[in-house]
């Protein structure tokens, strides 16, 4: 790896995702923003009279879900161009308009809502008797009829909506200390020579045979957060206390319950989550043991969990090697899921390495109309191999969710959409297990295997805990100091990682680097995303080509009904916890298949 990071026009353009299959340029953005605000501003002309009768309902609702197509475009393009250097004031600019169109779109449509709560059931389906037409936004009435309750007067959303540009900022905020403001310190790698710590090389670094390297990056890296961890505090203090605001402004009785209602989850299914992964700990920390015994340490460390068991074997890939990898893992998907990986892949959907100032992590983004995008930071690596068919496993389900739906039920919910992507990685360890060259290289992979669900599964869970704990604390009066919060995270990680595992001093800081606890109680859904994966992948390789369809009926459904109703059309219930204990046995079976080749 190169000693600095090159900067981005260094980088060749085969290696980036082409933003111009957006807007075609800066200016024709600059032009639909000037557009698109004044048509958010003439969407008043429709308050007065958007209930009188069953056409103007759906004139309205046709005009105002054009509009919020084109404001989500303007979005996609402005926040990935900021993404691509978080240094440059341009796309900061760009991305600061967008989400101003935005909170502008949201307080122009402030009254949508409670006029059609105030319209009622009974008359509205006069309405659907009236214009046929009106049948098309069934699932969108019912969604708003179930939360009635909820909803406040026309002038009270209408507060609330012009408050979301001061109740985002903490995420804002976040982002700019942690992508642009925070610099990394220079370490030696094992040949002693100089280079840069960064996020994208900060695993790769804890995988090093030499355990000072491990332990300078994982010092470094915490050392920094450690530096701000007043600063850190304070910022998520204040985004969980936006959370809590809003749960109290539209009654619920608490934060959580707020956050899955959105999705229409009941908070059992959070608690399920927590309990059941409680009760299924001692696997993971028999294999806490197991680490410490095969690594041969007197002390088992958090930077000493990464590297690899097998240390005469390092399964590394270019990027180039990458697609076959994937095609053929996905090869039980069918012919036409495997032609349009290959189509993302040769069209400009993904944006590979890291550049200077670039959005740490991955994602996948898009918007309607246009085809779908990936951001990585790739190294050679097999966690970027994993990352990359994570990715677009969440590429793949936009892509089938917009060719199946209208722009109005394309947007799957974040629930089901972890289990899109990691059914795509449950899909690839099984066949790079199936193909593994030698007793080396299928140890090698089972120990990635097991590493990666204590991330997906164990981890997200404890994430998800803290993450209780945090809004129960300052829904309780109590402020989120540092003190408080490395507190509680020292008492989780000895929880799920057991008493094998030192917890060391620095460890206690790593609340204040994850980006998701600014997303509000989304993490949980990556364990719940991963055990429903696990069932529908063992359903795809025992069934074969019908239940592969009927999986991709679940990627085209987009969110045309509620979450968990999806995924029990797919075949899977996740209001019961026999799918995490299924999970959690798989985990135990792959330690014991470890433990035998061993």
């Amino acid at each position: 790896m190169s000693k600095e990071l090159k900067k981005r026009e260094e980088i060749d353009e085969k290696y980036k995702w082409n933003l111009n299959d957006i807007y075609a340029d800066d200016s024709s953005f600059e032009s639909e923003l000037e557009t698109v605000l004044e048509e958010v501003k003439n969407i008043k002309q429709f308050k007065e009279n958007f209930t009188e009768n069953a056409a103007k309902l759906l004139e309205a609702l046709n005009e105002i879900m054009e509009i919020e197509k084109k404001t989500a475009k303007l979005y996609t393009y402005a926040h990935m161009k900021y993404d691509q250097n978080t240094q440059n004031d341009k796309y900061q600019n760009y991305k600061n308009k967008a989400m101003m169109c935005y909170n502008k779109l949201s307080n122009s449509t402030s009254f949508m809502v409670p006029a059609i709560i105030q319209l009622g059931e009974e008359r509205l389906e006069k309405f659907k008797s009236d214009n046929e037409e009106l049948e098309f936004y069934n699932h969108f009435f019912d969604n708003i009829l179930r939360q009635k309750e909820h909803y406040l007067s026309a002038a009270e959303e209408k507060i609330l909506a012009l408050a979301g540009e001061v109740t985002q900022s903490s995420e804002n905020i976040f982002s700019m200390l942690n992508n642009a403001d925070l610099e990394f310190p220079l370490i030696k790698d094992e040949n002693n020579e100089e280079l840069r710590l960064t996020h994208g090389r900060y695993i790769d670094l804890l995988k090093n045979e030499d355990r000072r390297v491990r332990e300078d990056a994982f010092e470094g890296m915490h050392g920094e957060y450690e530096k701000l961890e007043n600063t850190f505090a304070a910022v998520l203090d204040s985004s969980v206390k936006g959370d809590v605001f809003y749960a109290r402004a539209r009654k619920y009785d608490s934060a959580l319950e707020s956050a899955l209602d959105n999705d229409n989850i009941s908070t059992d299914v959070y608690n399920n989550l927590i309990d059941t992964v409680s009760d299924n700990l001692e696997p993971l920390h028999q294999y806490m043991e197991l680490k410490k015994e095969l690594l041969n340490l007197d002390e088992l460390h958090i930077y000493d969990v990464y590297k690899p068991l097998i240390e005469d074997i390092e399964l590394k890939f270019k990027y180039e090697e990458t697609k076959e990898i994937i095609k053929n893992a996905v090869k039980p998907l069918g012919q036409n899921y495997i032609e349009t990986v290959e189509k993302g892949f040769n069209s400009g959907w993904i944006d590979v390495y890291e550049n200077k100032g670039k959005r740490s992590g991955a994602y996948s983004s898009g918007c309607y109309g246009v085809h779908p995008y990936i951001l990585m930071n790739y190294t050679q690596d097999i966690g970027n191999l994993f990352t990359l068919i994570h990715e677009m496993g969440h590429a793949m389900h936009s892509y089938y969710s917009n060719k199946n739906q209208p722009y109005l039920y394309a947007d799957y919910k974040i629930f089901v959409a972890e289990v899109a992507s990691t059914l795509n990685e449950n899909l690839l360890i099984d066949y790079m297990l199936e193909n593994a060259q030698s007793r080396e290289e299928k140890l090698y992979l089972l120990n990635y295997y097991l590493e990666g669900f204590r991330g997906t599964v164990y981890r997200q869970t404890m994430f998800a805990e803290f993450e209780k704990m945090i809004h129960e604390s300052v829904e309780a009066g109590e402020s989120l100091t540092s003190q408080a919060m490395k507190s509680m995270y020292r008492k989780l990680n000895k929880k799920y990682l057991g008493n094998t595992l030192i917890i060391d001093e620095k460890l206690d800081y790593e609340w204040a680097r994850i980006p998701h606890f600014y997303y509000n109680f989304y993490v949980y859904k990556y364990a719940t995303g991963y055990s429903a994966a696990a069932a529908l992948a063992e359903k795809i390789k025992n069934e074969g080509p019908a239940a592969a369809a009927k999986y991709l009926e679940f990627l085209k459904a987009g969110g045309s009904d509620y979450p968990l109703n999806i995924l029990k059309n797919a075949g899977v219930d996740m209001e019961k916890s026999q799918p995490i204990v299924n999970a959690a046995a798989k985990f135990k079976n792959y330690l014991k298949q470890l433990q035998e080749l061993v």
